[in-house]
């Protein structure tokens, strides 16, 4: 793949940004209430946040050191010269600005009471800010470790039950359950990118959940966080009148355990190969 654009939006993880909003969207219709508009443009504006964030992350690397000769996964554009830190910095600028907008008529077609209106659009801005500040500015969260719970929050809270919401018009607490579900798998993904990189990400101070905890927790915290995923899911089909075919993501259960099994026993370049596995079987469920 030669553009270095293409390289930086970085391809592989955007299914991850399809499951979210897929996943509130095929409640919504198991609930009846579907909207393909609504749906298409949930998907764009997700997939523009998700592009800006690693846009930002590119950039934000860079300044901060964590993108260097002693980094693990693939090559970085800014930190390599293949793209200059202004060239970035604007085109961060400009997917934020886009997204902002998609965002907007996405609102405002969907939600009809001002009080809504408002807080969706609050919600809208605290994507486009996290996706910025999760490396890049003075005092990057990601570099205090709080990348986490801003994925399984945007991931999985307001990606899942915030779409499913601008379907329905209904705020059903139940959904927070198989949200909870997805925003951990992301949470995993973010995981194994962060195990792959502890030993840069110790040099650059980037205090992240294995550098605070050292590989062999930071892997039974992966095998936590899917763990629970499968509890959570398991309680909203149960919570739910259920027929068979809604147990169908305990097939993936086998692939669950590899998984687990893997994040112990392999470090560095060999978890950076199973990242595309770790997204596809997030899609998958």
């Amino acid at each position: 793949m030669s553009n270095p654009w293409i390289r930086a939006i970085r391809l592989r993880t955007l299914p991850l940004t399809i499951s979210s909003i897929g996943l509130g969207s095929f409640l919504a219709a198991s609930d009846h209430s579907f909207n393909l508009f609504t749906l298409i443009l949930a998907l764009l504006t997700a997939l523009l946040l998700q592009v800006l964030s690693n846009l930002a992350n590119d950039y934000g690397d860079s300044v901060h050191g964590a993108d260097s000769s002693n980094r693990v996964g693939p090559d970085r554009l800014v930190q390599s010269g293949t793209i200059s830190g202004i060239k970035m910095k604007r085109a961060v600028y400009i997917i934020a600005i886009v997204s902002f907008v998609s965002g907007s008529v996405l609102l405002i077609y969907s939600l009809a009471d001002f009080k809504l209106l408002l807080l969706f659009f609050l919600l809208g801005i605290a994507a486009i800010w996290a996706a910025v500040r999760y490396t890049s500015g003075e005092r990057p969260y990601g570099y205090a470790g709080f990348g986490d719970p801003a994925v399984f929050f945007f991931f999985g809270w307001v990606g899942v039950a915030g779409t499913y919401y601008l379907h329905t018009g209904i705020w059903k607490p139940s959904i927070l359950f198989p949200a909870g579900s997805m925003g951990l798998l992301a949470t995993a993904v973010l995981n194994i990118n962060n195990l792959r990189d502890i030993e840069s990400d110790k040099i650059a101070g980037k205090q992240s959940i294995p550098v605070r905890l050292g590989h062999k927790m930071g892997a039974l915290y992966h095998c936590a966080l899917l763990i629970f995923a499968i509890l959570f899911a398991s309680i909203y089909v149960l919570r739910t009148p259920a027929n068979t075919i809604e147990w169908l993501f305990l097939l993936l259960l086998p692939f669950w355990i590899m998984q687990c099994y893997y994040v112990q026993n392999h470090r560095g370049k060999d978890l950076d190969l199973y990242l595309k596995y770790t997204v596809m079987t997030t899609l998958l469920f």
